[in-house]
Parts: structure tokens; sequence; C-alpha cells
């Protein structure tokens, strides 16, 4: 007979209880901020040993969370989770209770909601850009920064700044489209596609407003796009002449006329 364990030690911060006075210290370090795990290999620090342990792993390359269905392998279960959803079985679990769009993962749900709120909690540490997600980020500082790009395609060779973009990328290669709309039977090979299918033709909504002026846009990447216009950013440089553009599409329009060989 299995016996429910009581929990007799309540936290005096948030009222949960817990099974042994060991699982409330525990817990404690939450609302202390203290992290007492330090990695070996870097400056990182964690609030609990088991967050330490999936951390190393980065520096060990251990991949231990295998997927059943394809040869893709994880540092984290967390990640095995939501690659089986994304690609396997299109279960999106994780609901915007201010739209239709809904998320494998609940980190996702929490990042797609700043869009809605207009919270950009990352700096860019180099200009002074803000975005709703940490990966925007790195993403931002590879691409307009450091120009590194170390995730290469086996197929073909072009390379990205991460690795979502790189597994979407390969979509291309397998004909594979996971990423099923779920008002209509259009599938597409890649998750951004699919969400600015859903803006553009289920929504209609234009979230994303032009602080110079009033134009609104479905996605943030037009947005962005949008942006240079007033900016007069032009991020796109050819390599062959030196002449830079505002818009990726400009640069390989160029580079056709100009440089064809």
């Amino acid at each position: 007979m299995i016996h429910n364990e009581e929990k007799n030690y309540q936290c005096r911060q948030c009222n949960k209880y817990f099974s042994t006075n060991g699982d409330l210290k525990s817990h404690m370090i939450i609302h202390t901020g203290e992290n007492p795990y330090q990695c070996s290999q870097c400056d990182k620090k964690f609030y609990k040993n088991s967050r330490l342990i999936n951390h190393m792993r980065v520096h060990t390359g251990d991949k231990p969370f295998q997927c059943s269905q394809c040869d893709m392998s994880y540092t984290q279960n967390s990640s095995l989770k939501t690659h089986i959803m994304r690609v396997h079985t299109g279960e999106r679990p994780y609901q915007c209770s201010l739209c239709d769009m809904s998320f494998s993962s609940n980190s996702n749900l929490k990042s797609h909601m700043m869009t809605h709120s207009g919270e950009k909690p990352y700096q860019c540490s180099q200009c002074d850009k803000t975005f709703s997600q940490n990966s925007n980020l790195k993403t931002h500082m590879m691409r307009m920064h450091t120009g590194e790009r170390p995730f290469n395609c086996s197929q073909c060779d072009k390379s990205f700044s991460n690795n979502s973009n790189l597994i979407d990328h390969t979509m291309i290669h397998t004909g594979k489209r996971p990423y099923q709309c779920s008002q209509c039977d259009l599938a597409f090979s890649q998750n951004y596609r699919l969400k600015a299918h859903m803006i553009r033709i289920h929504i209609g909504e234009k979230p994303h407003q032009c602080s110079q002026c009033d134009k609104s846009f479905s996605n943030n990447s037009e947005l962005k796009s949008h942006i240079r216009i007033h900016t007069g950013e032009k991020p796109y440089q050819c390599c062959q002449c030196g002449l830079a553009f505002s818009h990726n599409s400009s640069l390989k329009n160029h580079a056709m006329k100009m440089h064809p060989e």
C-alpha cells in the first residue's frame, strides 16, 4: 500500500507545504535569490544542484535524452519533450489567453505574452535595441555585432546564428511540414511561417506598431524591416563591392544584377 506523505513544513513566503525540512530549505532559495551551486567551467550559478547538472552538459556535450522517433538528442528532458510536441505530435497545450496562438512549451508562451504587453527586458550591450526574448537578443548579437553563424547545414552551405533556425531550415531538404494550421489544411516547414500565416489569414491582427509613423505589422520581422526606412540602417553589405542595403532582398537583387558569377 502506498501512503501519502504528510506535508507539515510550510513556506512563510508563499504558503507552499513540503514533506521534509530539507525540501523547504531548498525551496527557500527561490525567495532569497541565493545561487550556491557554481559551475566549475564558467561563472554561472544556480539555486538547485539539478540545474547545475543540466548546465554542465553544455560543457561536456553530453546529450542523454534521445528522441525515439528520430536521431535528435538533447541535454535536457524538457527540450526533448518540446521537440516531440513541435516535430512529431504537433501538440500545443499552452494557450495564449489574449489571442488564438498556442505553444508547445510554457517558456514559449511566456515569451509570446510579451508581444501583447510590449515588454522588452533584454538589452543589447552594443546598441540601444531591446528584445522580448533572450534568444532574439543572442541572434541579434551574432547577426549584427559578431557575424557568427556556428550552426551549419549538413545538406548545403548555409549556416545560422541559432540552432532553432537550422532545424527549421533542414525541413526544406526533408520536405517535412510539421507545423499544421489548426484553422485550415495548410502546413508549413517552419514555425515562424505558420505564425505569420495565422496572424495574416485567420486573426488579421497587426500588433507590431511603428513608433515613428502610424503603420502596424502582423509580425516583428516586418516591423524591423520597416523601421530601417526611418533609421537609414543598412545591415546587409555586399562582400564583392562593399555597397550596403537596408533589406536582404535588395542585397540579393544587387548581387544577381551586378555580380552574377
